[in-house]
């Protein structure tokens, strides 16, 4: 019989950096926290991984109601899968109501590094999850709109 494959940091039969023991996050134990790449109003959890690494990571987004992120680009590719509330997203280049899409719980949305896109919290807060290979980026396309630009 054939050896098994040696297992790796990030191999296809590897572990996440640093998780290689079992354990489970508990949704009443998600910790959440500002984010200089969001608006002051939306909150960021960090559930495996380190989104600063280039590694995988698995975070959640919080976005309360009526809250609007202006047309940015990830430079890593996503996959987001829709927790609670309605996640609506349109791609482009300016924040267009027209060419949002809404996606009910469930719902999963892979959207390409380099995809410009904007978010919208029209019908009530949402939370996604959000599947990548770090290292986490955002790019505003109107800098005015970088919430870096301002203090958190």
């Amino acid at each position: 019989m054939p050896e098994p494959a040696e297992k790796t940091s990030n191999g296809p039969l590897g572990h996440y950096p640093g998780e290689e023991r079992f354990f489970a996050v508990h949704n009443e134990n998600v910790q959440w926290h500002p984010s200089p790449l969001l608006p002051a109003e939306v909150r960021l959890a960090v559930l495996v991984g380190d989104p600063a690494e280039p590694a995988p990571y698995l975070t959640r987004v919080k976005v309360p109601s009526g809250v609007k992120i202006p047309p940015h680009k990830h430079p890593e590719d996503r996959i987001y899968t829709v927790m609670s509330g309605v996640f609506y997203i349109g791609l482009g280049e300016t924040f267009d109501e027209a060419k949002l899409m809404a996606f009910a719980p469930g719902s999963v949305v892979v959207l390409p590094g380099g995809q410009a896109h904007f978010h919208w919290a029209k019908s009530g807060e949402y939370i996604t999850q959000i599947a990548a290979v770090g290292p986490i980026g955002s790019v505003y396309l109107n800098p005015k709109d970088d919430p870096r630009k301002s203090a958190h």
